[in-house]
C-alpha cells in the first residue's frame, strides 16, 4: 500500500509557472505507475500526465501538451508535475494517483486504473 501527499499548488496568474510534488510513502515505489488528475467545478476528475515506473513512457492530456511535463524520482519516491504557460482554465483540484504497473512501460490513463489518491492540491490561474 502506497500513502500519497501532494504539494506545491498555489495561486498564478496566466502566464505563470508552478510545480507540483507527490510524495509517496510505503514501500518499493518503483512498482508504481504514477499521474496526475485534475477535477474543476462541476466537471469530471480527467487524466492530465501519467508516467511509467521506470520513466521511460509518459502520458498527456492534448490539454496540457508542450506547456507540462511529469517526471519522477525513484530514490526520493516523488513524481512532479511541471506546469508552465498556465492558462485560467488549468484552474482545478490536482490529485496525485498510483497504481502497480505489471511492467516498467506500462501507463494508465483512466481513473479506475488507480486505486491509490492524494488528498488533492489546489491550483487556481488568475487571468
Amino acid at each position: 500500500q502506497v500513502q500519497l501527499v501532494e504539494s506545491g499548488g498555489g495561486l498564478v496568474q496566466a502566464g505563470g509557472s508552478l510545480r507540483l510534488s507527490c510524495a509517496a510513502s510505503g514501500r518499493f515505489f518503483s512498482n508504481y505507475v504514477m499521474a496526475w488528475f485534475r477535477q474543476a467545478p462541476g466537471k469530471e476528475r480527467d487524466v492530465v500526465a501519467a508516467i511509467a515506473r521506470s520513466g521511460g513512457n509518459t502520458h498527456y492530456s492534448d490539454s496540457v501538451k508542450e506547456r507540462f511535463t511529469i517526471s519522477r524520482d525513484n530514490a526520493k519516491n516523488t513524481v512532479y508535475l511541471q506546469m508552465n504557460s498556465l492558462k485560467p482554465e488549468d484552474t482545478a483540484v490536482y490529485y496525485c494517483a498510483a497504481d502497480r504497473g505489471w511492467n516498467t512501460q506500462v501507463i494508465y490513463t483512466t481513473r479506475s486504473a488507480y486505486a491509490y489518491w492524494g488528498q488533492g492540491t489546489q491550483v487556481t490561474v488568475s487571468s
